[in-house]
């Protein structure tokens, strides 16, 4: 497995955790990095991993907004807790990381969706993933002006 699919899937592991457990990803990437120190059996936390997690969190109002907004037929709280995280990790990157092209953060999404929930789910984040990566440009300007969001 490539070392950032690994990262991406960590980072994803963390912020399921964080969401089952009712805490903060900082807190969830915080006890993983401080087991990996003492617990030969924990794979260290890599950088990537530690960007995507600390990335989402400074924009996870948004990126909820973002899901709610374009999830037709779901809210945030209805939506599977598997595919709600993936879906968090993979808006992150495509809106706010620049290193991975769209269409990989997409295919790796599904990917997760396929490993680790419903048969429905991958058709989903592929249609919802989609779906930000056309808004791309103008989620842009609006973060760069938020005075001009709708």
């Amino acid at each position: 497995m490539a070392a950032r699919n690994k990262a991406r899937k960590r980072a994803f592991q963390i912020l399921f955790e964080a969401d089952q457990r009712g805490t903060t990803v900082q807190i969830v990437l915080a006890d993983w990095i401080r087991l990996a120190r003492t617990d030969d059996r924990q794979p260290p936390v890599s950088e990537y991993t530690m960007q995507l997690v600390e990335g989402y969190a400074r924009h996870i109002d948004r990126i909820d907004e973002l899901i709610a907004t374009y999830a037709v037929g779901w809210t945030l709280d209805r939506m599977p807790v598997v595919d709600r995280n993936i879906l968090r990790l993979g808006a992150y990157e495509l809106v706010w990381e620049d290193e991975t092209p769209d269409a990989v953060v997409i295919d790796e999404a599904v990917q997760l969706a396929k490993e680790f929930s419903t048969d429905d789910s991958p058709a989903f984040v592929n249609g919802l993933l989609g779906r930000i990566k056309e808004l791309k440009p103008s989620l842009r300007r609006d973060q760069e002006h938020p005075e001009h969001r709708a």
